[in-house]
């Protein structure tokens, strides 16, 4: 039996949490494989519970997790007697006691566009510990046995950056999971979706963050307002614009003063974080989702999106071509004129939509994480008591 090794200290939000979430059932009814996952203790409710699957919640304050990763955690995988290292947080184990297998699925660290943005906003420091940690990230390409990317588009974007072979492994999505939790979401965000009754609903699914370029969305609202005449839109955002409210240390401010200025306050819905059982259920009443986000990895919503029967558009970059084929329209990424076009095109032309939520559902079918975690265990087992090539550490 196979022992693998989880590092899951990073998964806090989004994609992160996703993965994990989705890969551990999976993984758990393997008979060949045993599974032990290190998850900070905040965020172990988010995961599902099964018997074959060793969780060690380990209460590890951000600032100091890397150099816990670095300096303590050999010792705890040497302890569980692990085969393989899953190293799931973007970052490798500089000198992992066992073949390491890094999952890589931030694109920020390769991104001009975020550079631009940061120091357009004057986050001046958030722009040097981007660059700081892009170091590391790099690095750890180095320090992997086998790098695994999201997506062909990002897998050779790090291939340049990194000089390494980069393997592609697509995320995947399972439907009946997805849609199995049918209990109501909470009776606020029930009150906010009643009051939007009737009006077109354009759905997003992020918290906010800088590279998901809300603000290219905000300001098209305006103009959707006046292209859809009288017609109310209404767009759900799963997060709240307000200080203390979203992961990390983006700012709300510019995206909420915006939606001040341009007075469509009334077309935005901030429904706060959906849990990702619940989500299905937004989904469900969406007109059409839109992503703006001007760098990607993967992006699971578009999958979701897909596979609920609601058509896409989307900011015309790879990761999004590469997931969404034809399925989606494309608009120029800060954009706002282009974005407004493409959803009007899905609100007023039915054979359209109709075309593209049809491709849509045959499309989503393809991403299977059974399959991908097949594909995990296949490179694992590849490495199991050898090394590919010996870890460069001195890089």
């Amino acid at each position: 039996m196979m022992r693998l090794f989880i590092n899951a200290l990073a998964a806090s939000a989004g994609g992160g949490l996703t993965y994990i979430r989705n890969v551990i059932p999976h993984l758990a009814r393997r008979a060949d494989v045993r599974v032990t996952v290190a998850v900070s203790p905040r965020f172990r409710s988010d995961l599902p519970d099964d018997a074959r699957v060793d969780f060690l919640e380990l209460g590890i304050p951000a600032a100091r997790r890397f150099w816990y990763e670095q300096q303590m955690l050999p010792d705890v995988i040497r302890r569980t007697r692990a085969d393989v290292l899953l190293s799931a947080g973007n970052f490798a184990l500089r000198r992992s006691p066992v073949p390491q297998i890094l999952l890589s699925r931030n694109s920020i660290y390769t991104s001009r566009d975020f550079s631009r943005d940061l120091w357009s906003r004057g986050e001046y420091r958030m722009w040097l510990d981007t660059r700081a940690r892009a170091v590391l990230a790099r690095k750890s390409v180095h320090w992997a046995d086998i790098t695994v990317a999201p997506s062909t588009a990002f897998a050779m974007e790090l291939e340049r950056w990194t000089g390494r072979k980069v393997t592609v492994i697509h995320h995947g999505f399972d439907r009946e999971a997805f849609t199995q939790d049918s209990t109501q979401l909470p009776s606020d965000v029930r009150l906010k979706l009643d009051a939007a009754q009737g009006s077109f609903k354009i759905l997003f699914v992020s918290h906010y963050n800088y590279y998901r370029n809300f603000e290219t969305l905000i300001r098209s609202l305006p103009l959707l307002r006046t292209r859809f005449g009288g017609r109310l839109v209404r767009l759900l955002l799963t997060c709240e614009l307000a200080a203390g409210k979203n992961p990390g240390s983006y700012r709300t401010d510019s995206a909420a003063r915006l939606i001040e200025q341009l007075r469509v306050s009334d077309m935005v819905l901030e429904l706060g974080a959906i849990s990702y059982p619940k989500l299905h259920q937004l989904f469900a009443v969406a007109d059409v989702y839109v992503t703006p986000a001007y760098t990607e990895t993967f992006a699971h919503p578009l999958v979701e999106a897909m596979s609920s029967g609601v058509p896409i558009a989307a900011s015309d970059i790879a990761v999004h071509r590469e997931i969404c084929g034809e399925v989606a329209l494309y608009f120029d990424r800060f954009s706002p004129d282009t974005l407004a076009d493409s959803v009007v095109v899905l609100a007023s032309r039915a054979d359209t939509k109709k075309a593209m939520v049809a491709a849509g559902l045959s499309r989503a079918t393809r991403f299977s994480w059974k399959k991908h975690v097949e594909q995990i265990l296949e490179l694992s087992e590849n490495l199991v008591g050898r090394r590919v090539w010996p870890p460069n550490v001195s890089r």
